[in-house]
């Protein structure tokens, strides 16, 4: 239930604070005072599309401040758990900011939130109805989810939605995967034929740098015989590296007998001299390795032609070759594995088709079953809405499997005796639209399945009706009152007259600004209004005393 509304700074309004009472309210006042504007502040608390030019001009922001008294229910605890929302004694607070610039922020327990998360809450707390939603009625989809809240198939229609999304998921992956086989079937054999061609070379990793390396070589053993023995003569030849190294040795050794500060100078050329002989050996044994072999040139100039063939084709080295070979490997192994996975595909495909033909067959026969109990009930509430002749038809045809099953729904009515049932959008006028969706609303809300009590707002819903008709759509009002609070912005005296708490609202000036303000009426006011409303603005006695037995048939 609504406790309390604190309104600032939005539309006409700079600050309104209301507190509603249990049972029904209404909000009546002149034309274009701005009776709307408890309802479209409420639009935004429960997550409502905010604008900037809500802003009341000249101020930086609008807010909206609710106190609901929330009802007992496990989903709506588990809802503001999850969002780390806090009650305060069993009360929640619902906030909302509208900066100038258009930009929002909600706020919920004192907790900044999402808009998102507002409308989570919103079926918990409140259920807005207005003119807007009579247009809804038009829509097939917007019948189904009526005729589906009313046979309260809301889970199975989500669980319905959720196996279609798994079939239409895996549907689209078999289409990918048809698609991919159709190119992999084109590239399979160019795989297969260089998976082999690159195995029959029997590559190594490093073999192209090594034969490279080699065949330098092989191509130049004269060259390097000669300068190898070029190096070896100065290293040990008459007068070379070594001769002289042992000359200097002889003079430095007669040097230290008298001065032994040349010690680390012999022992370095000692050093030297090992160094100089082992190098020698190492050049010479290098010599005798160098052998002109005609044969072995051959052999490396062919293996290495036939790995330049691979290279021109997979790589410039046997590594990037070789990992070309594993990347071809791998295509052949996926091609494999792609028979394999569209045969599981075909299966997942036909187990989410046959639950989804299940579901959708047990929707049909519920919904089929709930529409002529809906049909009984709404018939029996226009009846009471002085539409005793209409008569009320839920058709069903069968449609396209979808995400909510295989069933277009639509309601069809007839207001007078003998013509056949037509959508509602070529008979109803606005009158008899406004008292079915009175009815719908009835129906909806006091069926077995009751609801917790919750704020029902109804926005002119009396939009069109007169006469006696006002008078029963008014106790039907204050009867659906009688298990959740109502807040009803209306122009007719008759149903103001139903009204537990009575809210007038005006357009007042003051510093040359227009603003609305939102008064409860006590008795004798409320029959001045009630009076007003019958009679326009003059009020009469008989305006007065017809004011006051509308009040007291009410009461």
């Amino acid at each position: 239930m609504l406790v309390e509304l604190l309104v600032e700074n939005f539309a006409v309004a700079d600050r309104v604070r209301v507190r509603f009472g249990p049972g029904f309210n209404v909000l009546t006042g002149e034309t274009g005072s701005g009776k709307s504007l408890i309802v479209d502040s409420l639009a935004l608390l429960f997550g409502g599309r905010a604008a900037a030019e809500a802003v009341r001009s000249g101020a930086e922001k609008a807010r909206i401040s609710g106190i609901f008294e929330v009802p007992k229910s496990a989903e709506l605890r588990a809802l503001l758990d999850e969002a780390g929302v806090e009650l305060e004694e069993g009360e929640l607070i619902l906030e909302r900011e509208v900066l100038a610039n258009g930009k929002s922020r909600a706020f919920a327990g004192a907790k900044p939130v999402t808009a998102g998360l507002l409308r989570g809450l919103a079926p918990f707390l409140g259920d807005l109805h207005g003119q807007h939603d009579q247009q809804r009625l038009f829509e097939p989809d917007e019948q189904r989810k009526l005729l589906d809240e009313f046979a309260g198939l809301e889970e199975r229609v989500e669980l319905a939605r959720r196996v279609y999304r798994e079939w239409q998921s895996v549907e689209s992956e078999r289409e990918e995967l048809a698609q991919r086989e159709q190119e992999i079937l084109r590239q399979r054999d160019l795989w297969i034929f260089q998976k082999k061609e690159i195995e029959a070379a029997d590559l190594r990793p490093g073999e192209d740098e090594a034969l490279e390396q080699e065949l330098k070589v092989l191509a130049n053993v004269l060259k390097l015989r000669e300068q190898s023995a070029a190096a070896a003569e100065a290293l040990e030849g008459e007068g070379g590296a070594r001769d002289a190294l042992r000359t200097a040795l002889k003079s430095l050794a007669e040097l230290q007998r008298i001065d032994d500060s040349l010690a680390a100078t012999v022992a370095s050329l000692r050093e030297a001299e090992v160094l100089v002989e082992e190098a020698a050996r190492e050049v010479a044994r290098y010599g005798d390795r160098l052998e002109a072999d005609p044969g072995r040139l051959q052999t490396v100039e062919a293996r290495l032609g036939e790995i330049d063939k691979l290279r021109r084709k997979y790589g410039h080295t046997v590594a990037e070759i070789l990992a070309f070979f594993d990347e071809v490997r791998a295509n052949l192994s996926r091609a494999e594995e792609s028979g394999e996975r569209r045969l599981e595909l075909e299966k997942a495909a036909q187990k989410r088709k046959q639950e989804f033909a299940t579901l959708a067959a047990e929707l049909t026969e519920k919904r089929c079953k709930a529409a002529r109990q809906l049909e009984k009930r709404i018939e029996s509430e226009l009846k009471d809405l002085n539409m005793e002749r209409s008569r009320f038809v839920v058709a069903r045809e069968e449609a396209a499997w979808g995400p909510t099953g295989a069933d277009r729904i639509e309601f069809l009515i007839s207001t007078n005796l003998g013509e056949e049932p037509r959508p509602l959008t070529k008979v109803a006028s606005g009158g008899e639209l406004s008292r079915v969706a009175l009815a719908l609303k009835v129906a909806l809300t006091t069926k077995e399945r009751k609801l917790e009590a919750r704020t029902l707002v109804f926005d002119e819903v009396d939009a069109g009706i007169g006469g006696s008709a006002a008078e029963q759509v008014a106790k039907k009002l204050k009867r659906l009152a009688g298990g959740n609070q109502l807040i009803c912005v209306t122009h007719l005296a008759q149903i103001a007259a139903f009204g537990e708490h009575h809210f007038y609202v005006e357009k007042r000036e003051a510093k040359g600004r227009t603003h609305s303000a939102v008064e409860e009426l006590d008795s004798p006011a409320r029959v001045k209004e009630v009076g007003r409303m019958l009679g326009g603005q003059s009020l009469t006695p008989e305006a007065l005393k017809y004011a006051e037995q509308l009040i007291a048939m009410g009461a």
